[in-house]
């Protein structure tokens, strides 16, 4: 397929800059089969049955813009410059990629200086991505970065406002324990405890997974022909608890629906083998339109940018017509587009 065929017009004005006050009050488009109806997200008491299992993404967003300064001796004494660091995701060697401005003037092997407590030196370059080490790990380094850095709003949000204090709780998940995104899985944001302690009562359960968000997700695609996109890799683990809860709710008739696309992608790379099993890794899985769904039997997701991988991936789900139907809706009725904006519950027919 084209990249062209996931293209739409999106009113400028839809884009959301702030959430839904409070979270779960954010309009909900159920699509249901064919049928599309107009709800909140409170209302998922009543759309989701007893025995469904929602699963959710528990990676947590770490404050990953930083402002550091560069200091070099010179003529006339010491200079420093002003450095942004914006981290993109571990590496397997301790170290962090990240989106360093200026790259061109700092040199490998000089340090930044984000606090008295907090610095991180230039090890290498890939591309136009620096390789920052950290003078600090684990439990520190969160703890030196959750005192300095920002919120990594994603770039369509960035460029109408800075991020603030705000932003600290609107851009976490009430369930985020695993550090180590830089984006959130935005469509479980739309959750508060109320709703979780509802959906509990309503005898719905949680599977707890993890893919940590890069700033990958934000790449547009460049290609014309689909199938020549390279997708990002994102780490994710699905535990062997959380496979064996998902597995027991598909075998009784249960529903399981992924709350995200980061879950939704995560579990599907750990049943390429045919059935749900623990997985750990990378997974850089593409899903497009042709795909076979081997966990999944619906999706709770955000409104995606035009010409995106998760515009594929929800065309996958329901597929290319229908979501093209489904997002006219969306922007007829005035719904509130991307990571802030509002929800859709996508439940395709598939025979289950």
């Amino acid at each position: 397929m084209k990249l062209s065929d996931f293209d739409f017009d999106l009113p400028e004005e839809l884009i959301a800059t702030r959430p839904a006050r409070p979270r779960s009050s954010a309009r909900l488009l159920l699509a249901q089969g064919d049928a599309i109806a107009d709800r909140v997200v409170t209302d998922l008491v009543e759309i989701l049955r007893p025995g469904d299992r929602l699963v959710l993404n528990d990676t947590k967003v770490i404050p990953a813009r930083l402002t550091g300064t560069r200091t070099r001796p010179g003529a006339a004494g010491e200079g420093t410059a002003r450095i942004e660091v914006t981290l993109l995701a571990p590496r397997a060697d301790g170290c962090w990629s990240a989106l360093v401005k200026p790259l061109r003037k700092l040199r490998e092997g000089e340090s930044i200086v984000f606090s008295d407590r907090l610095s991180a030196e230039l090890v290498g370059r890939e591309a136009d991505q620096a390789v920052l080490r950290f003078d600090l790990m684990g439990d520190d380094f969160d703890a030196a970065i959750a005192e300095v850095g920002a919120m990594p709003l994603p770039p369509y949000i960035a460029a109408k406002r800075a991020a603030d204090a705000a932003d600290r709780e609107d851009y976490q998940t009430v369930w985020a324990a695993r550090p180590g995104a830089v984006a959130a899985p935005t469509a479980s944001l739309h959750f508060d405890e109320a709703l979780m302690a509802a959906l509990e009562a309503r005898g719905v359960s949680f599977t707890h997974v993890t893919l940590h968000v890069g700033a990958g997700t934000f790449l547009p695609v460049k290609v014309d022909d689909i199938r020549d996109h390279k997708m990002h890799a994102e780490w994710g683990q699905v535990s062997e608890k959380a496979a064996a809860e998902i597995a027991a709710t598909r075998a009784t008739g249960g529903r399981v629906i992924p709350v995200g696309t980061t879950a939704l992608r995560l579990i599907e790379s750990a049943a390429r083998g045919g059935q749900i099993a623990p997985w750990t890794g990378e997974t850089d899985i593409f899903i497009t339109p042709g795909f076979e769904f081997r966990v999944a039997h619906g999706l709770m997701t955000n409104f995606h940018l035009p010409k995106s991988t998760l515009m594929m991936l929800v065309s996958a789900l329901m597929g290319v017509d229908e979501i093209r139907r489904i997002y006219d809706h969306a922007i007829a009725n005035r719904y509130r587009f991307f990571s802030y904006g509002d929800a859709s519950l996508l439940l395709p027919h598939r025979g289950r």
